[in-house]
Parts: C-alpha cells; sequence; structure tokens
C-alpha cells in the first residue's frame, strides 16, 4: 500500500511594491488615495484562494476514499475485481476428528491396514456454495444403497458384475453426496470403504480402471479415455487418482470422472455438463476430495 506524504504548503511571494507616480506641478493637488493593486493580482489572489478551497476538499474526500476501500473486498472495487478462473465457492474444509487414540490412514507404523477411522459420511466434500443438493444421494442415516450407487454405470451387466465384486471385496459402507450448480454441471461423489487399504488400491487398479480406459463406462457417454490433461500438480501424494473423460465426439452432454484410492477408501467423482464438462471445477473437486481422505 503507498502511504500518501503531507504536501508541503506553498508560500506565495509577497507582490512587489509599485513605485508612486509623482504628481504634475500644474494639476491642483487631489487627494492622496491607496493605490489599486492590479487587476490581475487580483485574479491571481482569487485562483489562490480557489485551490486551496479545493486542496482542502480533495484531502477530505481522499482520506474518505481511502477509509471506504479498506472496508471493502478487493472484488467491489471496481478496477480491483480479481476475475474468476472458474473454481468453485467450496465451504471451509475441516477433517472430522479421530477418536481419541485412533491414527489417520497414512500412519504406517500404527495403522497397517491404511483404515479411516473418523466418520465416512463426514469425508464426503460438501456442496459448493449456490448448489443444489441432489436429494436421491442422501441415503439413510448418511449411508447410500449400494444398488444407488450401482446406477451410475450405463450398462446392467456392468451393474451386476461390479455389484457382485464390491460383495466378494467385503464392501462396508458408501457414503455419497450430490448436487448441480447454477452453471448446469452434475456432481455426484461416492466414497467406498473397505478393510484394508491393500483391497481398495486392487479395485481401482485391477477392477474399476484398466490402463486407458475405465473397465465399467458410467452413464451419459458412450465411449471414455485416460484425461492426460490432468495437471500433475492435482495429484496427491498417498492418493491414487485415476481422472478419465468421455471421448469425442460427445453425446448431449460430456462427463468427466476420477477414481482415487487412499487408505481403506475407493471414492469416484463424476461430472456431467451439457456439451461440456469444465476441466477447473472438476480438478478442483477430485482434489479436494482427495485432501479430505489422505
Amino acid at each position: 500500500m503507498t502511504v500518501n506524504e503531507p504536501a508541503q504548503a506553498a508560500q506565495a511571494a509577497p507582490a512587489a511594491e509599485e513605485t508612486p507616480v509623482p504628481l504634475v506641478p500644474q494639476v491642483p493637488p487631489m487627494p492622496t488615495v491607496a493605490p489599486e493593486p492590479p487587476k490581475k493580482d487580483r485574479r491571481r489572489l482569487r485562483a489562490a484562494l480557489r485551490w486551496a478551497a479545493a486542496v482542502a476538499v480533495f484531502a477530505v474526500a481522499g482520506s474518505g476514499t481511502a477509509y471506504g476501500v479498506t472496508l471493502l473486498d478487493r472484488t467491489d472495487v471496481p478496477g480491483l475485481a480479481t476475475h474468476s478462473d472458474g473454481r468453485w465457492d467450496y465451504p471451509t474444509l475441516v477433517k472430522p476428528p479421530l477418536p481419541a487414540g485412533s491414527p489417520g490412514p497414512n500412519d504406517d507404523a500404527r495403522n497397517k491396514a491404511g483404515a479411516h477411522y473418523a466418520d465416512l459420511r463426514k469425508l464426503v466434500l460438501p456442496a459448493p456454495r449456490g448448489a443444489t443438493v441432489d436429494q436421491a444421494l442422501k441415503g439413510t442415516d448418511g449411508w447410500l444403497p449400494t444398488k444407488t450407487f450401482l446406477q451410475e454405470f450405463a450398462h446392467a451387466a456392468d451393474r451386476t458384475e461390479v455389484g457382485q465384486k464390491l460383495v466378494d471385496n467385503g464392501l462396508r459402507h458408501i457414503a455419497a453426496r450430490g448436487w448441480t450448480t447454477p452453471d448446469g454441471t452434475h456432481t455426484r461423489v461416492y466414497l467406498l470403504q473397505f478393510d484394508t487399504a491393500s483391497i481398495a488400491e486392487h479395485m481401482l487398479s485391477n477392477d474399476f480402471t484398466g490402463y486407458e480406459t475405465p473397465k465399467y463406462p458410467v452413464r451419459g457417454g458412450d465411449a471414455y479415455e485416460r484425461d492426460l490433461g490432468f495437471p500433475v500438480a492435482a495429484h496427491l501424494d498417498r492418493v491414487h487418482t485415476a481422472p478419465i473423460r468421455e471421448s469425442k465426439p460427445y453425446g448431449a452432454e460430456e462427463v468427466r470422472e476420477a477414481y482415487l484410492a487412499a487408505g481403506d477408501t475407493v471414492a469416484l467423482v463424476v461430472q456431467s455438463r451439457r456439451h461440456s464438462a469444465l476441466a477447473v471445477p472438476f480438478e478442483q473437486t477430485v482434489t479436494l476430495q482427495g485432501e479430505l481422505l489422505s
């Protein structure tokens, strides 16, 4: 912030005294009258007074403006607004407290199973401000039925196969949340908890994803591929992330998805939007969900 220094008052130089004009002897003497200052001096005096008044007004107005600016948010001040980069306005994220004496999922010395001891329902990313929450994904007491999760997959045969794999691998819980933002983006987040981190990693790398494409396409798109544009900076330590996007040409909407494995939990984040699903809110959502699980 630039601090304004007080302006030094300029002192006007005194006007030079004029030399009296001698009287002509033939003319009777006139009464002595003080000579009028030249008109140009009057104009200078009036101008100086006007400038002094203007300086005083601007000094008061300027201090008031500076005070007002300090009370405004940056985006409220014309010319200082920060252009949005497309990120959503999520509430402040706070991880739920662990039960007394319980280690975190990445405490290798005390938590070899990589278990999340915090309530899984409180590890689901909250909806951003202004979004409409999807009531269908609230479940019962925050736990989503497996059959509701399976509806995310496009084909009936895939739903049957995934359902059996979840049973075979000892699925414990599913917590979920969904919402739609004002721009029409529909987001679904699912957290699937297993007994150990090794099972979760196996499900991610062998059952849900392949080398290039997901094994079971989600609804809304016909073909999918690895999202090679997903930034490296959005990948987190100790969180295995597999970003996927719909292959061109898109249908009525574009779909983006990502699988994550962190500790004993696999997360699936799906975003879809008519014509195009924007990259920035998708990357933001995936990263924030990974941070909650890490």
